[in-house]
């Protein structure tokens, strides 16, 4: 009885660990960004698995986590420019597979489509761009050299991959090279400022011929309107005039005062009507 006890208690152990093992080989999770890719004995499966918790077929059959979302990438490309500067770049490369992609990808670039995919679609479009500008113009035109080896980047890959984005984080020219370039800016920035000068210089002439232009027009304007009536200098003199008899000391030692005789302008304010 004891002995039969016994193989009952392994019989049920053995078997308890038999349905472990194959719960554990028979059951996969797909976790959350990922799909998996069905590989049954060397055979890949048409159709991905989702997100979750999933059945197999225990030992023959095992699952590939494949992910979906975006990954990043640091990149180097050696290029030359129109002028033939050799010019290093630093990039880093923003991309994922699409879900229509995942079978595919992993068929035919192990899993890993970068370095035998878009690694060299990059370069190769980043040198076509890079070619067609000066050195000097590669490093003031990043954005405009990143945003077209994107595009181009984009067609050469196709739809099997989506590149996101290119992002340049670092040109690097030779010393020389930079030296040359910088002391171009300079001159530049220095003749605009010449240039700024001039032009201000200009205006600045511009508006005093404008003002005296405007003052000599004034001045004529009031002439001719004193030459048709010159009783208008004594009319101002009139208004103008604080009631007070002026005095005009002589320039004898005696010092006498003389008066002006001011009977004809009296009468004249006397006779202005008031204001």
């Amino acid at each position: 009885m004891q002995t039969q006890t016994v193989a009952k208690l392994i019989g049920v152990a053995i078997l308890i660990f038999v349905v472990i093992i194959v719960s554990s080989t028979g059951t996969y999770v797909v976790n959350p960004g990922f799909r998996g890719v069905e590989v049954t004995l060397g055979k890949v499966s048409p159709v991905f698995k989702p997100e979750g918790f999933g059945w197999k077929t225990p030992f023959v059959t095992h699952i590939v986590p494949m992910s979906i979302r975006q990954q990043t990438r640091e990149l180097a490309a050696d290029c030359y420019s129109s002028d033939l500067q050799q010019v290093k770049t630093e990039l880093r490369v923003l991309y994922r597979i699409p879900e229509s992609s995942i079978v595919k990808i992993y068929q035919q670039f192990a899993g890993d489509p970068f370095d035998s995919l878009i690694a060299p679609r990059v370069q190769e479009a980043l040198k076509e761009v890079t070619a067609l500008q000066s050195a000097e113009q590669i490093v003031k035109k990043r954005e405009e050299i990143k945003t077209k080896a994107l595009a181009a980047a984009q067609l050469k890959v196709g739809e099997i991959l989506i590149i996101e984005d290119i992002v340049i984080q670092n040109i690097d020219l030779t010393k020389e090279l930079e030296t040359a370039i910088e002391a171009k800016m300079v001159q530049e920035q220095e003749a605009a400022k010449a240039k700024f000068t001039q032009q201000k210089a200009q205006i600045e002439a511009d508006t005093a011929v404008i003002k005296a232009k405007g003052e000599a027009e004034s001045i004529r304007i009031r002439g001719e309107a004193l030459k048709l009536t010159p009783a208008f200098i004594e009319l101002q003199i009139v208004e103008k005039w604080d009631g007070k008899t002026p005095l005009v000391v002589g320039g004898e030692a005696t010092g006498a005062n003389i008066l002006l005789p001011l009977t004809d302008l009296e009468k004249r304010r006397n006779a202005t009507p008031a204001r």
